[in-house]
């Protein structure tokens, strides 16, 4: 562990933290941003008795940021901060999110602690492949590795032959990057005869995408690594918000500086633990822009509030399904893309390259699941389609394709494709 003390809190001690910086949190957007607390309600830090006040306030979105673009909701002058991140959408007025020194300080930490609990310690070497810009990815690993004191290999994204070539040379240890990198190193890898078990990779942090556990046992397999998904987002400061430790059984967020709650996406009724919803974020340590309540989008629900074979005490989310506004619906049936990757993956034959496309034609919903294989099998095709229908009550064509024949993105990949 990075901080062992903090990391292993005992659950009245955090709450108790929890409290008194969520008051804190309440007072700096008082002082430095009146807009904002007129927003939120005029809450007097006093008023706050318990947690549970918190459900009382009103929700803070992704549209409350974009109208309020650039510094609209930022508690400070542009002179207190000392850079900015910005979202990767590539449509609408960007989220810009300003850094104080004290987040920028506040990053490295929680970084830090994510790699740790990957397993990683100051012996290692890692490979960031996230870009170093405005997008937040690769300085948040950067932060984190220095905190730790591993050699880093700051690469950023793309040049994939390059990649492998520096896995070799630097004797990599760990790579970092966004989910679907992994499959594009692991299809070069085997056009030029790289053999991942020649180098000293062994672990794999990935985030930034909705990823199955089928997916994440291919890349295990194919690169003979231990992954370990990771999440953040450029709102809550940045990667790091949490991470899966070696236990794999969910995902820890660091409860000392954020707050979690899961709510119905529809009525925004907070959730007991281990109903599935949206996952709600307030922020109890950002100066730059405190969120009180931000909904994310992202589906998830809570797992466990007790002590982790790992040793942590903070809470355990089950990792992301999706969200909110990547779920498709079809013929009335709504599903997410991530629960036909769980069953496409399962067939051994089938590479992890697809697409889901839907649309319209004359008024009726279409749907088709384009997928790249070496074994092109009626048999095989005929049997996904059965599990798809089987899962969802819904009959979707499956069409194979062979292997290059479904376009690569630079990014992240395109798993849905729509037509009107």
């Amino acid at each position: 562990m990075f901080q062992r003390r903090l990391e292993t809190l005992d659950r009245e001690l955090l709450e108790r933290i929890q409290l008194d910086r969520l008051r804190k949190s309440i007072q700096r957007i008082k002082e430095k941003n009146k807009k904002y607390w007129e927003k939120i309600g005029k809450p007097e830090p006093g008023d706050i008795k318990s947690l549970d006040d918190l459900k009382n306030f009103p929700f803070l979105t992704k549209d409350d940021l974009r109208k309020n673009y650039p510094f609209g909701l930022a508690c400070g002058e542009q002179c207190e901060f000392v850079r900015f991140h910005m979202s990767s959408g590539t449509t609408g007025t960007p989220v810009v999110n300003p850094y104080t020194p004290n987040d920028v300080e506040q990053w490295g930490e929680i970084m830090a602690r994510c790699l740790a609990s990957a397993g990683l310690t100051y012996k290692d070497v890692l490979q960031i492949t996230p870009s170093f810009g405005l997008f937040n990815g690769g300085f948040g690993f950067h932060y984190g590795a220095e905190k730790i004191g591993c050699f880093v290999v700051p690469i950023g994204p793309g040049r994939t032959l390059l990649q492998l070539k520096f896995l070799k040379d630097f004797k990599t240890t760990a790579i970092a990057g966004i989910a679907s990198y992994p499959l594009r190193l692991i299809e070069i890898a085997k056009e030029e005869g790289f053999d991942f078990k020649e180098t000293n990779l062994r672990v794999g942090i990935f985030g930034a995408e909705t990823w199955s556990e089928e997916m994440r046992r291919f890349i295990e397999r194919e690169m003979g690594i231990e992954t370990f998904d990771i999440i953040g987002m450029t709102e809550t400061g940045g990667v790091g918000l949490g991470i899966d430790c070696k236990a794999h059984n969910g995902i820890h967020v660091w409860e000392d500086h954020y707050i979690v709650e899961i709510v119905d996406p529809e009525t925004g009724r907070v959730l007991p633990d281990g109903e599935e919803g949206e996952l709600v974020v307030t922020t109890l340590t950002r100066e730059g822009l405190p969120l009180i309540r931000y909904r994310t989008r992202d589906i998830t629900k809570v797992l466990s509030r007790e002590r982790c074979d790992c040793g942590r005490t903070h809470v355990r989310l089950e990792r992301i399904k999706g969200r909110t506004d990547d779920m498709l619906k079809v013929k009335g049936v709504c599903f997410y893309p991530r629960q036909i990757e769980e069953i496409i993956m399962k067939h051994p034959e089938i590479l992890p390259n697809y697409q889901i496309i839907v649309g319209k034609i004359e008024g009726k919903d279409v749907v088709e699941v384009v997928i790249e294989s070496d074994k092109q099998d009626e048999f095989l095709r005929e049997r996904i389609e059965e599990e798809i229908y089987s899962l969802l009550g819904l009959h979707i064509k499956v069409t194979l394709k062979k292997r290059g024949e479904i376009p690569r993105s630079e990014g992240k990949a395109v798993r849905v494709k729509k037509f009107s």
